[in-house]
């Protein structure tokens, strides 16, 4: 299927921007489904790809606010989802049923393939609040009978930033011994993954970046990135176990998601086929090049 015509939905988040950057780089057409285009437009990566007429302003959870965004559109790639609840909306709200308001638009509008970004292993981590959310719609997806591919990547470099700022405080924390296992991918390298579903006939993609690494080797790759010694302290079982608990029964519901997602992928290996070049060192690097990258103290 050779397509041009692309909506991007969530294209202000980590990964919706480097999506941008790779549907213009391979000359295709563009929209970008944003809440803020203010936003957008001053991130700026996307700044160099996409023109005012070509972002769209709606809300997913307001269908009505979506009526005629997927005319002319042969493709829909979705990465809409909460990573930091700030309005106090549900991954139910969001992760489910404002991709489902926007595969219901797609499909009335004849939308040729939809193209969703979930998680790695979700099917098996459905008691996490935004995995059980993600898989519904996954669910939804497979039974429209629509042309879909499901991207599910084992986790991205912004995700591991903290461990680079606690390393700039000169102490990190580790579950266990910090000896699980990931391969998390950069956007840039995951983009391209999900531009290339486009074409392929694949329903569903496992991804990871290129290395597999522990998560004391990522504490360590973080220090030696700074030239400190490596301090760091391991924090019991029975302390995640409990931060776990609490999150999900003494949290409010809208604001325990990170955490609980947080609490269980870190005590399992989450390992996924490899792909892409960007390294995690190269990651935390660009960080320590910033200006603003070092904490005040």
């Amino acid at each position: 299927m050779l397509t041009t015509n692309v909506l991007i939905a969530g294209a202000t988040g980590y990964l919706g921007q480097h999506i941008v950057n790779e549907v213009a780089a391979r000359g295709m057409t563009l929209k970008a489904l944003v809440r803020s285009p203010k936003k957008l437009c001053q991130q700026k990566l996307s700044q160099q790809h996409i023109l005012p007429e070509q972002i769209i302003q709606a809300e997913v959870t307001e269908p009505e606010t979506l009526h005629g965004i997927c005319i002319n559109t042969d493709v829909v790639i979705s990465v809409i989802g909460i990573t930091r609840q700030t309005d106090k909306l549900s991954y139910d709200e969001v992760d489910y049923q404002g991709n489902l308001n926007l595969l219901r638009e797609a499909k009335a509008a004849g939308v040729k393939k939809f193209i969703y970004v979930s998680v790695f292993r979700g099917e098996q981590l459905q008691d996490v609040a935004i995995c059980r959310a993600k898989e519904k719609f996954v669910s939804e997806l497979k039974l429209s009978g629509l042309e879909y591919c499901i991207i599910r990547p084992t986790g991205f470099f912004s995700d591991l930033s903290e461990i680079f700022h606690m390393a700039q405080k000169s102490k990190a924390y580790l579950f266990g011994d910090g000896g699980f296992r990931s391969n998390p991918i950069h956007g840039a390298d995951l983009a391209t993954v999900c531009v290339d579903a486009i074409t392929t006939n694949v329903d569903e993609i496992a991804v990871g970046g290129p290395e597999v690494l522990s998560h004391k080797e990522m504490v360590d790759i973080a220090f030696d990135v700074l030239g400190k010694q490596a301090r760091i302290r391991y924090i019991p079982e029975w302390i995640r176990k409990s931060a776990l608990w609490s999150a999900r029964h003494l949290t409010p519901k809208y604001a325990s998601g990170p955490l609980e997602f947080f609490m269980t992928v870190m005590a399992m290996n989450m390992v996924a086929p490899t792909y892409g070049t960007q390294t995690l060192r190269a990651h935390f690097e660009s960080l320590h090049s910033q200006p603003s990258s070092e904490p005040s103290r």
